[in-house]
């Protein structure tokens, strides 16, 4: 058997898999530069933090790239090669490996855990079944990966030492021998690597290393990482055959009830950051497209603390329900 030293980890990093990590070496920029960068096409400064999250959330919900660009983030990670090779596919980035050609492989293999064993999937020819192998089966995928990592270590050290060149002798190397490399990428890709590799139907190992990176990109531009939780991560896009449907199916009562709620959050948010007084506050609600009756509002706005919100979002939402009316 090849020998199982002690596995370290530098300072701060995040473990992943077995033998694999994750760390932050260097970053430039986080939610200031996105402003920063934003902003410079009208030659405005900074403003209150209040202002640039909502700018922050405007873009990301409009799809302005650029300035998340001007925000760049080094990792240094230690990962099976398998995973490096669906990794690579994200082009825009600039990556150093670890050379096998130089330097001496490591007798390090990851070997995956029992519950991560499942069957190929019947739906998605690139992926696991929801449905776990019996444990037998279990402990042939192990056995067999042990065994295959063993042995080719040892044919590996064999040509070595002969004097075999090293980049001939590390083709006899299979994909679960772990590699290293650094991995740096602007904040817009990053993002763009974390949707894809963090969803479900990702392989679960690069999904390991999608949420430990996710973790560290959010120490870096919380606001910014917020915007692409709410809008990429868990917001939802309709093409215009869905756009269609919703607009014959959903009643036209329902979609009402919605635009009044609206309009109520629309006049606590503005309420909110400029106090208005009652006769005031419900000529704000009918400006805005509120439809109950003086009484009514009243007694609505005295019986709940109505939640606030971004007023820019909110007429943003309002408009899009109008348009399916």
């Amino acid at each position: 058997m090849r020998n199982m030293s002690k596995d370290k980890y530098p300072e701060r990093a995040i473990r992943c898999l077995d033998h694999g990590f994750i760390r932050l070496v260097d970053s430039m920029g986080g939610d200031d530069a996105i402003v920063q960068a934003a902003r410079v096409s009208y030659g405005k400064g900074t403003t209150k933090v209040s202002r640039d999250r909502a700018l922050i959330r405007y873009l990301m919900r409009h799809g302005h790239t650029t300035p998340f660009e001007m925000v760049e983030l080094k990792f240094h990670c230690k990962i099976p090669i398998f995973v490096a090779r669906q990794w690579v596919r994200h082009r825009t980035a600039n990556i150093n490996e670890y050379s096998l050609r130089y330097s001496e492989a490591r007798d390090e293999f990851y070997i995956p855990e029992r519950g991560d064993i499942h069957f190929q999937s019947k739906f998605n020819v690139q992926g696991r079944d929801t449905t776990e192998a019996p444990e037998s089966l279990k402990d042939k995928v192990i056995a067999y990966f042990k065994e295959m990592s063993d042995r080719s270590f040892k044919m590996y050290s064999e040509l070595n030492e002969a004097g075999i060149a090293r980049e001939l002798a590390r083709a006899i190397l299979p994909v679960n021998i772990y590699t290293e490399w650094y991995w740096k990428n602007d904040l817009h890709n990053i993002f763009h690597f974390l949707q894809l590799r963090m969803d479900n139907h990702a392989q679960y190992e690069i999904r390991v290393y999608a949420n430990a990176m996710a973790e560290l990109v959010k120490s870096i531009a919380p606001i910014a990482y917020k915007a692409f939780e709410d809008y990429v991560i868990n917001g939802m896009r309709f093409s215009r055959f869905e756009k269609s449907l919703l607009s014959k199916r959903l009643p036209e009562s329902a979609l009402e009830d919605i635009l009044e709620d609206i309009a109520y959050k629309i006049v606590a948010t503005l309420h909110r950051s400029k106090p208005r007084s009652e006769t005031e506050l419900y000529e704000l609600y009918q400006k805005n497209g509120g439809n109950d009756s003086q009484t009514d509002f009243d007694l609505k706005w005295a019986a709940s603390e109505i939640e606030a919100g971004n007023v820019f979002e909110l007429r943003e939402i309002q408009r899009k329900l109008i348009e399916l009316k």
